[in-house]
């Protein structure tokens, strides 16, 4: 007979960094409320778990977050002015933020890494598998990674890891995973993870994005963990002991994701995250796809 594992239902969004690379915009603006077009990154970030089944978020903040609350809150003076101007369509789109899911918040009293923020969602989690979502990924929807991680986490226990090959040269910027192939061919058994490493020492070029669906034996041994690479309690060190032994959480695996994906934690990937979402869009796209034709043409 085979063994029914807890459903998931709950999504961790880890959100009280300081958003440095982005200074002074992010002086007194949470990094996640900047806009990606028309809509703050962090919502992006929601509706993809909603997308996924997860209707329970819960999002770890710090000091000067508070705007990512209100954001998913109820404005009423807002609403109440949109409705008697009659202008339903941004009333449905001011509406739209505030009924995605059921929000809760726990603040992170020192950013001691990751890990230590995954921590933090202990007593909320309780002793559920959860997926994690990190706010500087976007996930095109017409892609469903989370939702592949969840059917695999549910077949086959454990955790589970987003995959994606990066140039070489670039898998010092990311966490790397040793893998072995199983019978699907965008899933591999992860073995081995590090942080960060040197590519003459890295064991592939399949890097860790910012998406996880943990077992919660994850929390015993970041509750052990000491600070890693950075002087911070690294999520993937937590991971690594996993993957060494699955009788703790049972095994690691990992999806290997090849489809779109906005990076928004650089300066630069994120004005062409813009620009790609912008030309992507029905009532935007065609005009701004011309504007950029012409400026590429006369001024580049």
């Amino acid at each position: 007979m085979t063994q029914s594992r807890p459903r998931i239902s709950k999504a961790v969004i880890p959100a009280a960094g300081l958003g440095t690379r982005f200074l002074p915009a992010t002086k007194a603006t949470p990094k996640e409320m900047l806009p990606v077009v028309d809509k703050p990154a962090i919502q992006y970030v929601v509706e993809e778990a909603v997308a996924a089944g997860l209707s329970d978020v819960l999002m770890i903040t710090g000091r000067n977050k508070r705007p990512l609350e209100d954001h998913f809150d109820r404005n009423y003076e807002l609403e109440s002015a949109l409705t008697r101007k009659g202008d339903a369509e941004r009333l449905s789109k001011v509406q739209e933020s505030s009924d995605l899911a059921t929000m809760h918040y726990v603040r992170q009293g020192d950013p001691r890494g990751l890990g230590h923020a995954v921590l933090c969602a202990a007593p909320h989690v309780g002793d559920q598998p959860f997926a994690v979502l990190l706010g500087d990924d976007l996930m095109d929807p017409r892609d469903p990674l989370l939702a592949r991680m969840i059917e695999v986490q549910e077949r086959e226990g454990g955790s589970v890891v987003a995959l994606m090959e990066v140039d070489p040269a670039q898998i010092h910027l990311y966490g790397c995973a040793a893998t072995e192939a199983t019978a699907d061919s965008d899933v591999v058994r992860v073995t081995g993870l590090v942080e960060k490493p040197d590519p003459a020492d890295a064991p592939s070029n399949l890097a860790v994005i910012g998406r996880y669906v943990l077992d919660p034996a994850v929390f015993g041994i970041l509750r052990r963990t000491g600070p890693g690479r950075g002087g911070e309690i690294q999520l993937t060190d937590a991971l690594q002991l996993l993957a060494e032994d699955e009788k703790i959480g049972g095994p690691v695996h990992g999806v290997v994701f090849k489809g779109r994906r906005y990076d928004t934690g650089d300066r630069g990937d994120y004005l062409r995250a813009i620009v790609r979402l912008a030309c992507e869009r029905e009532d935007l796209g065609p005009d701004f796809r011309t504007w950029l034709k012409r400026y590429v043409a006369e001024e580049l």
